[in-house]
């Protein structure tokens, strides 16, 4: 069977809703809409409230809702991940390394220095509900359209058949944590269909009392034995009509409206997980629609509206979003959609991970397409950029609190992570390497070209000093970013070695990942202190450094940290004025390669800046140039937001936007989902990824505001493209909210909204003077030769710059 939605023709044996509204979107809000169905999972729609999520088809005979829960985990603990090695036979390896026996030494880190996980694991998706409709009018659908509005994070589905307009509502609630679904028309007694399941999962299924359950093991033999236990409930509660069970489908017939109610809940930390899975689908059951759906908007919209953003002059939300992007593709430019990718981002960041979570946003987040998890890297946690990019909007993006279940995740890792360092290295305090799971999986994975990375941990750690910096909660900092810094901290002290031929404090063997350089002909992967190692012992050791000292304690380990930052080689050029990637100026074995771990000293992190060390800053440049240039530039959704990130950075507005660009027209779908593209990393289709979308957005923001070096800057990265625009509630260090309005890439006027006590430094934009005032008292002020001047402020002050 064949409709027509507005002079589009698409098959409906698989998608479509019920609507009445016309194809025009709303100026004033924040939407992705269509005017038609999704056909294929890349062109559904996500909700989301942190635990658990869909995505929405939008069908009209049939519609399809994609389920998925956070801890859907297939998998078990493994006792046997680590291979012995310890602190005799690591000094022995080491020297191997400093006499120049590279080869050999890499080839007994490749036997004895990788893990050997037996029962790994991956998340894995629900599978779907499925709903077939019948219509007492025989008529074409017509006035589709399907939606999805980020200001209150609900989707709706509407369209017309003869003379009845059909609207659903689809919404995942934190504050009731359920999913939730209402169908209604505008004529009595139209709503009728079959509920069923098409479960991706080995489940039993059963109907009970207008309920329809299924229950069973997230099992994936690919990743090893063992999975969560999980049980999963859909209630039907319908005005008017008929209700009637079947063993395992549900059938309404003639309604005037009805809501679906759906839950999933797992033995994860959880082994009540049937019982709280059946008493909050009654629970919820008691409240009538419109107070879930208040409840769910009242709690939701306050965390998103923090930020609005504008870019330029919309003039095109008037297309539908699949428009729009085919627009771009086809080497058009627009600004809405590049302002709608940083809202986006943030919207998944909500959606995926919020304070009450039980987990992280893993490499899909949930909304799983069951094609990562068919990889042989799995949908899992990898600590060497992927899992880091998912938070990276958290902070600038006004979301603090969506950090929260990164941090319960890194305190499970220090757990299992200290079992690892003593195991693998001898050392104590906690290590991570590069692939983790929900089961503890802290070792080196399976093989050492991606897997010895033991600075993993320290990366991941990072984040929690990032937290403090942007919020100034010194609590936070001593109950929680504290003591797992320091463990970390313990690790790299006790782990590192000096090198005999420097005096260096140096790591190793490890790698920088994923890529490996060229020795006497070989191609190999392991060394002494790789860059990036270099990077992140700095990182700990400086933000432990300055913990010691806000707190006022532990000042001897704070003489340790000093003692070893001193003894830390440089940042080094090679030869042709690039970074190195590693200590010695070795020859990359693959210039094309999708990582450049070693420039996290320019990006996120602050070694290397414009101002402080301009040759280094040149040579991140080259480095950047030389990856791009090279043939068969690996271009994944996550590289190429990582470069708009660091083209931010060097405040080059014009390469910036150009890879914006890029990451529009070939790394992301019809729902705006960033992909990892066929060919990469052993892809043989199209994959959707979580990190895109979040670092994107994170780069748009860096382009907008940044306060690295010292001060806060407005739009410091300002294409043509968006040359008029304004922002609100864009976040900086120290504790802020900024926000801005230029025209014609000049200042009208900005402001910091301070959230803590502190003390800032802000850089005066260019082109025109300009009058501050703190509270709505103007002040006097004295910019420095670099036009910047220092203002302390307040909690709640509010300075206005004209």
């Amino acid at each position: 069977m064949k409709r027509k939605y507005f002079g589009i023709t698409a098959s409906v044996g698989f998608i479509v809703l019920l609507g009445c509204s016309q194809p025009t979107q709303k100026t004033s809000s924040v939407e992705l809409w269509y005017q038609q169905p999704a056909e294929v999972w890349m062109e559904s729609l996500p909700i989301g409230n942190g635990r658990i999520g869909a995505m929405v088809y939008g069908g009209i005979e049939k519609e399809r809702i994609a389920l998925n829960e956070s801890s859907m985990w297939s998998g078990e603990p493994d006792d046997k991940q680590e291979i012995p090695f310890g602190k005799e036979k690591l000094t022995q390896i080491r020297k191997m390394f400093f006499d120049g026996k590279i080869v050999e030494g890499n080839q007994w880190a490749g036997e004895a220095l990788r893990g050997t996980p037996h029962s790994f694991g991956t998340h894995l998706p629900v599978g779907d509900l499925t709903l077939s409709f019948t219509y007492p009018e025989k008529e074409e659908a017509t006035a589709y359209k399907r939606t999805l509005n980020l200001n209150e994070a609900v989707s709706t589905v509407s369209y017309q058949i003869g003379e009845t307009s059909y609207t659903r509502e689809y919404f995942a609630t934190n504050p009731d944590n359920a999913i939730v679904m209402r169908l209604s028309a505008d004529k009595p007694q139209a709503i009728s269909f079959t509920l069923g399941l098409d479960l991706l999962r080995d489940a039993e299924v059963h109907a009970e009392h207008n309920q329809l359950v299924f229950e069973g093991q997230a099992l994936h033999p690919m990743h090893g034995t063992g999975g969560v236990y999980f049980e999963g409930r859909i209630a039907v509660q319908a005005q008017g009509g008929e209700i009637a069970n079947d063993s395992n489908s549900i059938t309404v017939k003639n309604a005037d409206a009805v809501t679906l109610i759906s839950d999933i809940r797992t033995n994860y930390k959880n082994n009540d997980y049937k019982k709280i899975c059946k008493n909050n689908i009654a629970k919820v059951m008691k409240e009538d629609f419109g107070t879930l759906k208040q409840k769910h908007i009242a709690d939701y919209t306050p965390l998103f509206e923090r930020v609005s953003l504008r870019l330029g002059k919309d003039t095109l939300n008037h297309l539908p979003t699949d428009q729009r992007w085919k627009r771009v593709k086809d080497g058009k430019t627009d600004s809405g959609l590049d302002a709608l990718l940083l809202q986006y981002g943030r919207y998944l960041t909500i959606a995926s991970s919020r304070e009450n979570s039980p987990l992280p946003i893993a490499l899909q987040g949930f909304f799983n397409d069951n094609l990562s998890c068919n990889m042989a890297w799995t949908n899992d946690y990898h600590l060497d950029i992927n899992t880091e990019q998912n938070y990276w909007l958290a902070n600038i993006g006004n979301l603090a609190e969506c950090n929260t279940p990164l941090f319960s995740y890194i305190k499970d890792l220090s757990v299992a992570g200290a079992k690892t360092a003593q195991t693998v290295y001898g050392s104590k305090g906690w290590t991570a390497h590069t692939t983790a799971n929900i089961w503890g999986y802290t070792a080196p994975s399976a093989s050492i070209a991606w897997g010895l990375f033991p600075t993993a941990g320290s990366w991941m750690a990072t984040h929690l000093w990032t937290q403090y910096e942007y919020t100034q909660d010194v609590n936070f900092l001593k109950e929680t970013a504290y003591p797992l810094l320091k463990g970390n901290a313990e690790f790299l002290l006790d782990y590192m070695t000096e090198d005999p031929h420097t005096g260096y404090l140096v790591t190793g063997p490890s790698i920088s990942p994923e890529n490996s350089f060229l020795y006497n002909g070989q191609n190999l992967c392991a060394s002494m202190m790789p860059t990036c190692d270099r990077v992140l012992v700095y990182e700990i050791f400086q933000a432990c450094l300055q913990a010691t000292q806000i707190l006022n304690i532990d000042a001897d380990f704070g003489k340790q940290l000093e003692m070893a930052l001193a003894k830390l080689p440089p940042i080094r050029l090679r030869g042709n004025g690039a970074i190195r990637e590693w200590m010695e100026d070795y020859e990359e074995a693959q210039p094309n390669h999708r990582h450049t771990t070693h420039l996290l000293s320019f990006y996120p992190y602050n070694q290397i800046t414009l101002d402080g060390t301009p040759e280094l800053a040149e040579g991140v440049r080259k480095t950047i140039q030389g990856r791009l240039s090279a043939e068969g530039w690996e271009d994944t959704e996550w590289s190429r937001s990582n470069m708009i990130c660091l083209y931010a950075r060097l405040k080059d507005a014009k390469e910036a936007y150009k890879s914006i660009q890029d990451f529009e027209r070939k790394l992301i779908r019809e729902n705006l989902f960033s992909i990892s593209p066929a060919g990469i990393a052993g892809a043989p289709y199209d994959i959707y990824a979580f990190d895109g979308n979040t670092a994107a957005a994170a780069g748009i923001a860096e382009m907008l505001i940044q306060n690295h070096q010292g001060y806060v800057e407005f739009i410091p990265c300002l294409p043509e493209q968006w040359k008029d625009g304004n922002f609100k509630g864009l976040c900086v260090k120290g504790g802020a909210e900024a926000s801005a309005t230029w025209e014609n890439s000049i200042i009208v006027d900005a402001s910091l909204k301070a959230t803590a006590n502190h003390t800032f430094n802000i850089k005066l934009p260019q082109g025109k003077n300009y009058s501050v005032s703190l509270n709505g008292k103007r002040q006097e002020i004295s910019p420095n030769d670099k036009n910047c001047f220092t203002i302390a402020m307040k909690k709640g002050d509010v300075l206005d710059i004209k």
